[in-house]
């Protein structure tokens, strides 16, 4: 089942890293370092329900992909204690 809110970091030709929604025509936000726009992806993920986070390195290709879990699970477990 793919997830509609997938997002991919990568960098431009212009050197500023790129935070993306996979299928959208243009980059939620531009950054100067990878990292933060690691960080940028993971907090959009986690507000959006979730979904994967792909990340290319300076040479373009896939460096890591991770998955990131809603931030606001709506059917947290019920086997844990509060």
């Amino acid at each position: 089942m793919s997830n509609k809110n997938n997002r991919s970091v990568y960098r431009r030709k212009d050197g500023k890293w790129a935070n993306k929604k996979d299928k959208s025509s243009k980059a939620s936000s531009l950054h100067t370092t990878q990292e933060e726009a690691q960080q940028a992806a993971r907090q959009n993920l986690q507000n959006q329900g979730g979904g994967e986070l792909k990340t290319m390195g300076r040479n373009g290709r896939i460096r890591s992909k991770d998955t990131i879990a809603p931030g606001n699970d709506p059917y947290p477990p019920k086997d844990t204690e509060n």
